[in-house]
This record gives structure tokens, sequence and C-alpha cells, in this order.
């Protein structure tokens, strides 16, 4: 019986062992949270899984693309960019994985970041005949301008955005004027989302500028429009995002590549960590659908990460050990 006893203590002790030693080999993390939803659920997700199912100590800090990423190049922090949009400094990126600062891990958004021109999907289902932006600009009399419905409306979003220069660039591009349309300065982004929001419950026509994933497309279905032309990355430099240039050709939407960013030295210390990372990919309507539902209930990047693991397990799951799963999941009662 003695010696059952001691081999008891002593299994739990080993155990004890492995799990500090789990720890230690994580140890502390910083994660970046960007200043939009799903970053911002995305690093509260990464902090829950490492806390819960890896026995790390992670911690989130706030940060923004650009001086996110430069900070991890110059200065190794933060360890882990969740959602980094890497095309904004590509050359930059490159050249520090290149050189051994920074590490991808792979996509976190496995579509990509969408951009492009969109139309409501019961517009769509009613016209199936248009699919792509010529189709639609036939048709001015679907998309009325709220000054003038004699004229088309395609919405653009506000001053300073990357895909409000392009959209512009694009309605020169594809002869919009000449076609009946006008180009509606939206004046923000709450401008925009309430375009789209009030066609879509009067069940009106709208084209326009939008992305995924976001919480608007969450909440309503639509269809982006095909650009009929294949991506042609000189043209989108030469002139598609130029805002001077007088003569844009007409080009599809570059897609933007958004990654899993984390420093070298984090990459080799962590572990079991970095095969999650590498697993750790989701589609942009799994972050539509949970956007949707955190702008609906109000809900914090911490609330929204909750809701996902107990209510997408067919996800995440497969992300991790089940072991780790195991944990995490206990977390949540």
């Amino acid at each position: 019986m003695k010696t059952l006893l001691m081999s008891s203590v002593m299994a739990f002790a080993l155990m004890g062992a492995a799990g500090a030693a789990s720890a230690a080999e994580c140890g502390d993390v910083t994660i970046a949270s960007m200043n939009w939803q799903s970053a911002e659920v995305l690093a509260n997700l990464d902090k829950i899984i490492l806390n819960k199912g890896y026995g790390c100590n992670a911690d989130i800090v706030q940060g923004d693309t650009i001086p996110t990423l430069t900070s991890m190049t110059e200065k190794g922090q933060p360890d882990i960019a969740p959602e980094g949009w890497v095309d904004f400094m590509r050359d930059i990126l490159d050249k520090a994985v290149a050189d051994g600062k920074l590490v991808y891990t792979g996509k976190s958004l496995s579509d990509g970041g969408v951009q492009g021109w969109w139309i409501p999907k019961y517009l769509a289902d009613a016209h199936p005949d248009i699919k792509t932006i010529d189709d639609a600009l036939k048709h001015p009399e679907l998309f009325p301008a709220p000054e003038d419905a004699s004229k088309g409306a395609v919405f653009n979003g506000p001053p300073g955005w990357g895909g409000t220069l392009a959209t512009t660039q694009f309605f020169k591009a594809y002869d919009a004027e000449k076609k009946g349309f006008t180009l509606v300065d939206t004046g923000s982004a709450a401008g925009l989302d309430g375009s789209l929001a009030k066609a879509y419950e009067r069940k009106q026509g709208w084209v326009g500028y939008y992305w995924e994933p976001t919480a608007l497309l969450g909440k309503y279905q639509m269809v982006r429009l095909d650009h009929g032309v294949p991506f042609d990355a000189a043209e989108w430099k030469r002139c598609n995002t130029v805002a001077d240039c007088a003569d844009p050709k007409k080009n599809a939407w570059e897609l933007a590549e958004v990654d899993t960013v984390v420093t070298k030295k984090f990459s080799e210390k962590s572990g079991p960590v970095m095969d999650y990372l590498k697993a750790r990919s989701w589609s942009n309507k799994t972050v539509n659908e949970l956007l949707a539902w955190m702008t609906d209930n109000q809900a914090t990047g911490e609330d929204g990460a909750k809701y996902f693991l107990k209510n997408h397990e067919d996800i995440w799951t497969k992300w991790v050990s089940a072991d780790v799963a195991a944990k995490v999941k206990a977390s949540l009662k």
C-alpha cells in the first residue's frame, strides 16, 4: 500500500513538473491586437488558447499594422501579430524573414483579405445576368443615385482609404460615368455602412466598394462582382492605385495576403505553440458571421473569442491536439 501511495505521489509530481516545464518553455508572450474587429477577436482567441491550452503567460498589446510589424522587425516585440496584412510592407517583411528576424506561420485568413464592388444577393438572384462590373453598369436603373434617380450610383468609401482610391480609378477605367453612373462619396466608414444597410433593409439596388471579413457582410448577404479581367500587378501599381493617373485600365482587385507573423526568437522557443499557429486559419465566412454576432451583442474581442470556442469546436479543435483542446474546453465551463 505504501509502495502504491509513493508511486501515486511520484506520478502527480512528474505531471506537475511536466506542466511547469511546458509553461516555462512557452513563458511570457505578447500578442498584438490591431484596431479592427477581426484582429481583436483573433488576438483574444490566441490568448485564451495559449494560456489555457499551452500554459503560456500571454498578454495582449494594442497595435496597428505598420507600427506593429515595424516594431517586430526592429525590436523583436511583440511576439505575435495574429492578423498581419503583410502586403502593406511586403518588401520590408520579406527581407526581415530572409534576415532571420521574422517568420510567417501561415494564412490567418484562408481566403485572404477580399476587396471589390459588391451587390446584394437578392438583386444578384433576381438578375442572374449581372456577374461582372460591366454587367452591373449596363443597368443604372437598378442602382438609383440618392440625389438623382435618373442616374445609377456607385458608393465609395471615405477619403484616405486605399479602397476608395482604387474605386475612383476603377470608376474611370470602366467608363461608369458614360454609362449613366455617378460616384457617391459616402464621407465616412459609417456613411458607407449606412448606405448599404439602408438599401438592404429596403431591398433596393446598391453597388459599391466593400471588403471582407467584416460584420456587415456577416449580417447582409452580398455578392462580389467579377472584374472581367485577370489581376495585373504592374497596372495595379502604375495607375489603379495612383490618384493623379488619368488613364487607368480595367483590372482585378489585388487579393490581400493576411498572415500570422511571429518573431524568429519566439518561433525557436515556443515549441508546440508554433504547430497551433501554423494550423490556425479560418475562412472569411466564419469570421463574417462571428463579427456580426459581436456587433449585434456589443461584444468585446474576449466575448467573441469565448463564443467562438464554445460554438465552433468543429473548427478550432482541428488546430490543436486532443489534450490541448480538453484543457481549453475545461477553462470555458
